[in-house]
């Protein structure tokens, strides 16, 4: 049997001409689009309690070939033109079999830009074309499209989301029922909008916005990752509006009512901020130190509109009220840092004052927003010679960790005094890790296990898996070299009594072979079940949504 290095190489170049012999860039540039579902060959097994349906969605084409036979490339992987991939996973007594069908997302701006030679509009991080002059004149000659293909939305996605033409439902402990429960599926993104999909062929069919949800959410930033009640399935996000005063305005959209309530309405420095957290009682919203210039933004992309960490400056940590109407009930200053994905937060009775409570926050911390420039194509694709020199000058500070910060004595009453965050501990930083996950059975309790893709320098945009846990701080990699897994997805076994019963499901490209597969791990010790074979490259994307036929905790993560 052939070793890894001796696979046939499909990246277009040999090995030895990519940065640590890692052909990665299929994953950038997929032309694979299965709109039909295909039964794909299983090795191994999956176990029945992960049968169900996993979404994934992010970026799928870089690069368009014009009209005029010029190369039209998006320089922010942030920007890369969306796709949307769905897994269904049968499981029965004959064993496990695994359907796949994917949709680009955004062929009329696609098309657009083909005939144009540029896009209508600049995105999270493209770069300003020098050429700008002469492509507007050009320009003038299109009509930008419209439609949700014409809108490039594909961070994360919604099933049933509530308030968007979901109907109301009893409250219930279950957060989905059988699989046929999928009436709808939506695309979100850190600006305010939302692209509808049909949730079996993934064709583009609406576009939304959180002012669909209530008529005073018209700012236009919020969370990708908005948070869900492990039990109702109300979802919580905040929206912002940008101008002198910046507003911050954190919501509640409900499962069982369908309305939208706003929880609370303050100013604060504007940021971006692409995750949130909730505890049993509260809704946290961290302005971490990814400052927005709001004039920049007029005359530049986002990502360059966002200000680097001033380390005197804190991050600062709003308190809000989810049960009661108390609306804003604490503030609290801490250490500078940037972040992009939180994991989970709880309370816990305050050692100081049995009446008080304190909170405790996990998330994934770096300390620069410089992390940014990290995911531009030209440090990610392996033949450029960029990528090489940004993974060799990648230094310990630059790295990620997981920490986990105290919001100490949180008062039973609004309050206007500042208070004090504080950092409890930091941890596997050797590992750089991103895209987190857990067991969702556990959001809003204490939690010890934490899954993410790590980046140890050696691939883009990923190069293993990693389980860490808080307790010990000891870790566990999956990684094979020249295998770039995605953000692993837990599916909890219902019968599991300890935190990691359960599985990892990650679609990860075998750069060797060209050739993507959906991996199946058990969560305990990171050990291979089984895995699905696609036979032609998945591009890389961000996050996922597994929605089991069995109702068990799911939701926005």
């Amino acid at each position: 049997m052939p070793s890894l290095r001796d696979s046939p190489v499909e990246s277009g170049s040999p090995p030895e001409d990519h940065w640590n012999g890692w052909p990665n860039e299929k994953g950038f540039d997929p032309e694979y689009e299965q709109k039909d579902p295909v039964e794909l060959v299983v090795v191994g097994h999956i176990p029945a309690y992960a049968a169900g349906t996993l979404y994934r969605t992010g970026p799928g084409k870089s690069q368009v070939q014009t009209d005029d036979g010029q190369l039209y490339r998006l320089s922010h992987w942030f920007d890369g033109f969306t796709q949307t991939h769905r897994f269904q996973i049968i499981c029965d007594p004959s064993g496990s079999r695994v359907l796949y069908n994917s949709r680009f997302s955004a062929d009329a701006l696609i098309e657009y830009v083909r005939k144009a030679g540029s896009k209508a509009v600049f995105g999270f991080g493209q770069k300003r074309d020098p050429c700008k002059t002469l492509y507007s004149k050009i320009q003038a000659e299109f009509v930008p499209p419209e439609g949700p293909s014409a809108v490039n939305i594909g961070v994360t996605l919604s099933v049933n989301m509530p308030g968007l033409d979901t109907p109301p439902r009893s409250m219930s402990n279950e957060r989905w029922g059988a699989s046929q429960g999928i009436r709808t599926l939506y695309a979100k993104t850190d600006y305010n909008a939302f692209k509808k999909l049909d949730p079996e062929t993934l064709e583009p069919i609406g576009l939304a916005s959180q002012a669909d949800l209530h008529p005073d959410l018209t700012g236009r930033l919020s969370a990708s990752h908005a948070r869900s009640d492990p039990l109702t399935g109300d979802i919580f996000n905040y929206n912002l509006s940008l101008g002198p005063t910046c507003t911050y305005r954190v919501f509640r959209a409900s499962v069982s009512t369908g309305e939208t309530s706003i929880l609370a309405t303050f100013p604060g420095i504007p940021a971006y901020i692409h995750s949130l957290l909730i505890t049993e009682d509260y809704v946290l919203l961290c302005v971490w130190n990814s400052h927005v210039d709001v004039q920049a933004v007029q005359t530049k992309s986002f990502k360059d509109s966002i200000m680097p960490v001033n380390p005197s400056e804190p991050a600062t940590w709003y308190v809000i009220d989810r049960r009661h109407g108390q609306g804003l009930i604490a503030t609290y200053e801490g250490p500078a840092f940037f972040s992009y994905h939180t994991i989970n937060a709880w309370q816990e009775q305050s050692p100081e004052d049995p009446t008080r409570i304190d909170i405790f926050a996990d998330l994934v911390q770096a300390n620069k927003a410089d992390t940014l420039d990290s995911v531009l194509y030209e440090n990610m694709k392996s033949s450029s010679p960029s990528a090489k020199k940004y993974a060799e000058n990648l230094t310990e500070d630059e790295k990620s960790t997981i920490t986990r910060f105290r919001l100490p004595d949180l008062p039973s009453a609004p309050t206007s005094e500042i208070l004090k965050a504080t950092i409890e501990w930091s941890g596997c930083r050797e590992f750089s890790p991103e895209l987190p996950t857990m067991n969702p059975r556990y959001v809003t309790q204490r939690s010890r296990y934490v899954y993410a893709i790590t980046l140890r320098g050696q691939s883009a945009p990923s190069d293993g898996l990693v389980k860490f846990d808080s307790d010990t701080h000891e870790a566990q990699l999956w990684a094979r070299h020249g295998h770039n897994p995605s953000e692993p997805i837990f599916v909890p076994n219902p019968d599991g009594v300890n935190e990691d019963d359960g599985v990892l499901l990650s679609v990860v490209l075998d750069c060797f072979q060209g050739h993507s597969y959906l991996l199946c791990l058990d969560a305990r010790d990171l050990t291979e079940l089984g895995r699905a074979n696609v036979k032609r490259a998945v591009g890389f994307g961000f996050h996922g949504q597994h929605v089991p036929y069995v109702g068990m905790p799911t939701g926005d993560y």
